[in-house]
């Protein structure tokens, strides 16, 4: 379920996006798929198993479900930037813990876990922006990428000590979508070069 929840929040979010950038019908649907399959395809395929949006049909139906209600629902989101943003650091953290769990329970060490997590939480966010023509949010200068691997090392943490039940990655959730939120709020930013030359 947490995969699923995943896909339609971030359906929802690239669909929004999707529509800022006066895409058609399908155009929205289509950013909308890529953004909300496109982590979990790269996480399968990194583990080496068959990509569960592909057999599965939930996950593409759900991420097609939210993109065509965000399609219809646009003149509210247009006004709601908070809540795109809302969306899209839910399904970071959401797909930054199932990717990290999953990556752990098929015998994945844990830093190379918490790698794939990491990956299964931005990769939809990039495939996204590149296909908007939009510079990745993953290599701007906010903390995007850094709240997702806080997260997936707790997660690793949490299952090395054997607590990983629902409760707690439900918290190692909320971490990542704490983290994300506080950094937008605060302007935190990664460090950057120096203007001028030597």
């Amino acid at each position: 379920m947490g995969d699923l929840a995943g896909v339609a929040v971030f359906a929802a979010s690239g669909g929004a996006l999707a529509v800022a950038k006066r895409l058609d019908l399908f155009g929205v649907a289509f950013v909308g798929v890529v953004s909300a399959l496109g982590g979990g395809i790269l996480r399968d395929l990194v583990i080496d198993r068959p990509p569960v949006a592909f057999w599965d049909w939930r996950y593409p139906a759900t991420a097609v479900v939210a993109s065509l209600l965000v399609f219809w629902w646009h003149p509210w989101m247009q006004r709601a930037r908070r809540v795109i943003l809302l969306l899209d650091a839910a399904g970071l953290a959401l797909f930054t813990v199932t990717g990290t769990t999953i990556s752990l329970a098929v015998g994945v060490p844990a830093v190379g876990a918490c790698l794939i997590g990491m990956l299964t939480g931005i990769g939809g966010g990039l495939a996204r922006d590149l296909l908007l023509s939009e510079i990745p949010v993953v290599l701007r200068r906010e903390i995007y990428a850094l709240a997702s691997l806080v997260g997936a090392a707790a997660v690793a943490i949490l299952v090395r000590l054997d607590v990983a039940n629902i409760a707690n990655l439900i918290l190692a959730g909320v971490l990542i979508f704490a983290v994300r939120l506080v950094a937008l709020q605060r302007r935190w930013s990664a460090p950057t070069p120096r203007d001028g030359g030597p």
